[in-house]
């Protein structure tokens, strides 16, 4: 009874949903066109029916007229026929009920291939863990990507006609009207940036670059801390630090109690009175801190996906996170591997829908130069990085490398790349004892 259940288990597959979808096609040529951009020959699970998809596929391709008589004709040249085909095909046209209801059929047959390529995945897991190669985190590192190469290849969407997309452009222009900050984006708490990138807009993947030091970590936790002040959910994946230490941060920037103090423990009475307000403030907000430090991209969306009402996520940083090509440390490779997690970072920016701060490492070409400010150029590893990158901010003090700097504790915002707008610079004031950034009223282009 055991080898009879065996023999008779099959694949996720609907044999009526893939001869309505052929019948539907053979009967009625308009809805070709419906059917190609949603299926392909793959997605047929029956020889047979794969081969008639993939004719009228060809024919479609060429612009060939497609029915019964000309399918069967093709397929004929092609050697693919057999003394029932003829039959066959004709079966399919009389079986199918009505035309109309293909792209249901269709949605029958993809679901089932997409059942079918969760149990191959399944079954290829299985194979890595029992075959051991591999250490355990590499194949759980290798499962997720095969999950995630199922969820990009199901995940197409329809081509839609100006004319729907322009009711969702005039209604969002009508609730940016009716704000004061009149951003098509979130507000990063520091009006000079949001004016030069319209704040952080969704499915965006923003790039904060700079050198050790500079306070790029400070920068993107004052920008998480805006945005969940606002009642956002805000997602905080550090690999660098512990969460007690960003938490440290966050609290010295909410209560203004100097940082030290709090890493020391040397607190004056006044400042105990701040912490507590600042901790009953920072209780109420939704900042959610992850400091796994061998964590990948995949890892972060799966997380992410999980989470109600995201608004933002930060990455800290780039250079440190992990990839399924393995560590990949050395010359081209890594260049190549930090290059695929910038692209999936912005994949993952588009299926969630927000808004994601990476941060990143700059490499020491800039302190060659006499003019020290960061370029473009400088990315580390920079690969795709600027290509995916919608925004790259870099920060700069000058402070930093010159002590009599007449700008001491003024750090400089410089937008050196936005897809929505303008770049140049804007001015911050630095306050390194609380790790904060705030807005100076002067700002100044390239010219000044």
């Amino acid at each position: 009874m055991a080898n009879e259940d065996l023999l008779l288990r099959q694949m996720p597959h609907s044999l009526e949903g893939e001869q309505a979808v052929l019948g539907s096609m053979l009967i009625d040529p308009d809805c070709v066109k419906n059917v190609m951009d949603r299926l392909r020959p793959g997605d047929f699970y029956l020889r047979q029916n794969r081969e008639i998809f993939e004719t009228i596929y060809t024919m479609f391709s060429y612009a060939r007229p497609i029915d019964g008589i000309t399918v069967f004709g093709e397929m004929e040249k092609a050697g693919l026929t057999d003394d029932n085909t003829r039959s066959y095909l004709a079966q399919l046209m009389e079986i199918t009920p009505t035309s109309a209801n293909v792209l249901e059929y269709a949605a029958i047959v993809r679901d089932k291939a997409l059942l079918r390529s969760v149990a191959q995945a399944a079954g290829e897991i299985t194979a890595l863990v029992q075959e051991g190669m591999g250490e355990a985190g590499e194949i759980l590192e290798a499962s997720e990507q095969k999950i995630y190469a199922i969820r990009r290849g199901q995940s197409a969407q329809e081509m839609v006609p100006l004319r729907q997309v322009l009711p969702d452009v005039l209604d969002r222009l009508s609730e940016m009207s009716e704000h004061e900050n009149h951003l098509p984006g979130l507000s990063t708490g520091l009006s000079a940036i949001d004016q030069k990138i319209t704040g952080l807009n969704k499915s965006d993947l923003i790039l904060l670059a700079a050198r050790p030091g500079m306070g790029k970590t400070s920068l993107a936790l004052n920008v998480a801390l805006n945005v969940a002040r606002e009642g956002k959910t805000v997602a905080v994946f550090s690999l660098e630090m512990s969460r007690e230490q960003l938490a440290t941060r966050l609290l010295s920037s909410e209560a203004l109690v100097e940082n030290n103090r709090l890493r020391t423990g040397l607190l004056r009475e006044t400042d105990w009175e701040k912490i507590a307000g600042a901790a009953t403030v920072l209780n109420r907000l939704d900042i959610r801190i992850d400091d796994n430090p061998l964590l990948s991209v995949a890892d972060m969306n799966a997380k992410c996906r999980r989470l109600d009402g995201l608004a933002l996520v930060v990455v800290d940083y780039l250079q440190l996170m992990t990839s399924a090509g393995g560590s990949g440390r050395g010359g081209e490779n890594r260049q190549q591997v930090v290059s695929d997690m910038s692209r999936m970072l912005k994949i993952m920016a588009k299926e969630l829908n927000v808004p994601v701060i990476c941060l990143s490492q700059l490499s020491r070409a800039n302190e060659k130069r006499d003019d020290k400010r960061p370029m473009l150029s400088d990315l580390r590893e920079s690969g795709a990085i600027e290509q995916d990158a919608d925004i790259v901010l870099f920060l700069y003090r000058d402070d930093y490398y010159n002590e009599d700097s007449e700008k001491h504790n003024i750090a400089e915002c410089i937008v050196a790349k936005n897809r929505h707008g303008e770049t140049g610079k804007v001015e911050l004031r630095w306050m390194p004892e609380y790790t904060q950034f705030s807005t100076l009223d002067k700002r100044y282009d390239d010219e000044d």
